[in-house]
């Protein structure tokens, strides 16, 4: 198996068809390329999703700790519902002072006091085998009225489409925090795109679009890229997306990382970048919220009837794995 997240077709093969008891209060289950699931209980929905922990020492330990809770929270967060709950579980390496712990602990505790969210259980050891950066998983909650989701696949045709930040914001800020010293770029380009990886959050903007205008869909970039999610959207509802590529957003540094070390920026991983589709009658209603929290956003293109992606009227194919991993691997070799 390939690294990184599962194909469609494994998913389709593998996972889908074996999914345990089929009981009538899942409102949603698992889908490839969907980022949560939906429990009815009573009167109420509860979003949930599960992600890995990943903990990089190198990016210091309360910095790695705001990180890796923005991901974990931001798949829930799309669901058009605040975050409410986070359970975590730890599987430390053994050579993890308890004061490194502390500090990923305090920042993850007050990203969420900030945010309202509980945590509400957890389990924390070390084992003998475990490394860094993947040092467990969590399941993050949104608890709320069902009317007020935003599903995954509710995608119109006639929608706009937005898109927050852009390509690649989450690997040139890793790349260029962890492997600097290898990539060939004048440091203050390379402190440029150090700054992107304090841009891979979503809740607040999910937050801010939600609660300016009528958005039908919204899912973010994870693994796959800004291409990887548009073929996500596009597949999940059932519809064409087309995209003006230079209304996309592009963030300070990415295009000059990206091609010092030979990645395309479309279909690297970029958390913090939203997908939002929303009703035109609100799109400007929506940009300015976004724009008001300072989150660069474009009407990047519409939806239509149809299937697939088209950027700037060419037909295109969904990625296949993240363009980042293999410069990762690469680096790190080096």
């Amino acid at each position: 198996m390939d690294t990184g997240k599962v194909s469609r077709a494994f998913f389709r093969q593998r996972i889908a068809p074996r999914l345990g008891a089929d009981r009538d209060d899942v409102a949603l289950g698992p889908k490839h390329g969907v980022d949560f699931g939906v429990v009815s209980v009573g009167d109420h929905a509860v979003v949930t999703a599960t992600d890995p922990v990943s903990i990089l020492p190198e990016l210091g330990f309360e910095r790695a700790g705001r990180f890796a809770v923005g991901i974990v929270l931001s798949d829930v967060a799309v669901s058009g519902l605040d975050p409410t709950h986070l359970t975590v579980s730890f599987s430390l390496p053994p050579e993890m002072t308890d004061e490194q712990f502390g500090r990923v602990w305090d920042a993850i505790d007050s990203e969420c006091r900030d945010l309202g969210v509980s945590i509400v259980s957890g389990h924390t050891a070390r084992y003998e085998g475990c490394s860094f950066p993947w040092v467990g998983a969590a399941t993050a909650m949104a608890i709320g009225d069902p009317e007020d989701i935003v599903r995954p696949d509710g995608a119109r045709p006639g929608d706009d489409l937005l898109v927050t930040k852009g390509p690649a914001v989450e690997v040139t800020g890793l790349f260029a925090t962890l492997f600097g010293d290898r990539i060939d770029l004048p440091e203050d380009t390379l402190e440029t795109a150090r700054q992107r990886l304090d841009e891979t959050g979503t809740v607040r903007d999910a937050r801010a679009a939600v609660g300016a205008g009528r958005v039908t869909a919204m899912h973010d970039a994870t693994e796959g890229g800004l291409l990887g999610a548009l073929h996500e959207m596009a597949d999940s509802a059932g519809v064409r997306l087309t995209v003006d590529a230079d209304s996309v957003p592009m963030r300070p540094g990415v295009e000059a990382l990206s091609e010092a070390v030979s990645m395309d920026p479309w279909r690297a991983s970029t958390a913090g970048t939203l997908l939002v589709a929303v009703d035109p009658a609100d799109t400007d209603s929506v940009l300015s919220a976004l724009e008001a929290r300072g989150t660069p956003v474009g009407h990047v293109g519409s939806v239509k009837e149809g299937s697939g992606v088209v950027v700037d009227g060419e037909a295109t194919d969904p990625p296949v794995g993240d363009s980042g991993w293999p410069v990762y691997e690469r680096l790190l070799d080096e």
